[in-house]
């Protein structure tokens, strides 16, 4: 059986550490979780071996470990009432879809590059920025520093207004 290295950028620890959160947080009053933008699946491959979620990835990229659920296409926000949980852990391009599913459905947002604005946003305006997005449409959220290693760790934890 031949064994290949994967190539993960940032702290490799962050899928378990959110695996984990998520777990303890949801337990098991969900079920169908979205990965967003989710590359090879290593979150999706957690949370579905550990917790038995069914977790899949939405990534146009469409480059899924064997055996983890995945589509290669982008989150429709119109979409999201289909999952349970939408996750986006550095969702780059799909930040904004993570941020509209929140609207609809919880979601668990931690952004790591500004395709929020033409503005140049550091890591703290940015989650300020979609803050105040989520104020503006009632959307009830926590601020969250997840302990792994790196600046991109705080995000918001989010459910929808009514």
């Amino acid at each position: 059986m031949s064994r290949h290295r994967q190539r993960f950028y940032g702290d490799p620890q962050r899928f378990d550490i959110l695996a984990d959160f998520i777990g303890e947080r949801y337990g098991k009053s969900i079920r169908y979780i979205a990965d967003v933008a989710g590359g090879q699946g290593m979150l999706s491959r957690i949370l579905n071996k550990k917790y038995n979620y069914e977790s899949e990835v939405l990534d146009p990229r469409g480059h899924t470990l064997k055996g983890v659920p995945g589509k290669a296409a982008p989150l429709d926000p119109a979409d999201a009432d289909y999952y349970d949980l939408i996750v986006g852990l550095h969702p780059d391009e799909a930040t904004r879809a993570v941020a509209e599913a929140a609207l609809v459905r919880p979601a668990i947002l931690i952004p790591c590059c500004n395709f929020w604005s033409e503005e140049k946003l550091g890591r703290d305006a940015l989650v300020e920025a979609i803050e105040t997005y989520y104020e503006a449409h009632s959307v009830h959220f926590e601020r969250e520093t997840f302990p792994f290693k790196g600046s991109r760790n705080i995000g918001l934890v989010s459910e929808p207004s009514g």
